[in-house]
């Protein structure tokens, strides 16, 4: 299997991973830290496939990972000042650089254990890169070697942060399946 991990520039594909089942179904469509929470909880069903279709009229708002033509990942990426992540309360600014933040790793059932969050977190850094960050951050959980809940593991754990060359630099107050989860960046430039 050769992933490549590209901007997630194609609405399909990124519909293909984040969309719903049933077009009137609320998912969450990788809205909740990239829009104010306030216009993310009005959103229903379709309007929230096309407000992601309005953010990528301005360009990708992440990445994909692909095995060969089909699209099995998803990663979220884009300047901290961009997403919700700007005025957090639980998860802290480490200083005032212009970071990116990557906050949503999702590889779709069926592909699962097989290194695309990796691939995906790898392609994050390097969009990121392009794209003049100076560094990039994460929110993962430490989770200490523990199972973590699919549903939850969108996140991130500290461990697959740390292998993609992240280093700890702060601790939130946000928790996540039981697990803390702490500030990790990688410089860029």
């Amino acid at each position: 299997m050769s992933i490549e991990v590209r901007p997630a520039s194609v609405f399909e594909d990124v519909a293909a991973v984040l969309g719903p089942r049933r077009p009137d179904a609320n998912v969450c469509w990788c809205l909740s830290y990239r829009i104010p929470s306030k216009e993310n909880s009005e959103l229903r069903g379709p309007e929230r496939g096309e407000r992601v279709a309005e953010l990528m009229a301005c360009g990708p708002i992440g990445v994909l990972a692909y095995d060969g033509d089909e699209v099995v990942g998803w990663a979220a990426v884009a300047r901290r000042a961009e997403t919700t992540f700007a005025r957090s309360r639980t998860i802290p600014h480490v200083d005032e650089l212009d970071v990116w933040s990557v906050w949503c790793i999702r590889v779709r059932p069926g592909h699962r254990r097989k290194g695309i969050s990796h691939a995906l977190l790898a392609g994050a850094v390097e969009y990121a890169r392009a794209q003049g960050a100076p560094a990039i951050e994460g929110y993962p959980v430490d989770n200490r070697g523990e199972k973590v809940d699919t549903t939850m593991a969108y996140v991130g754990t500290r461990a697959l942060f740390e292998k993609a060359g992240f280093a700890r630099v702060a601790e939130t107050t946000s928790v996540l399946d039981g697990f803390p989860r702490v500030v990790m960046r990688r410089a860029l430039s």
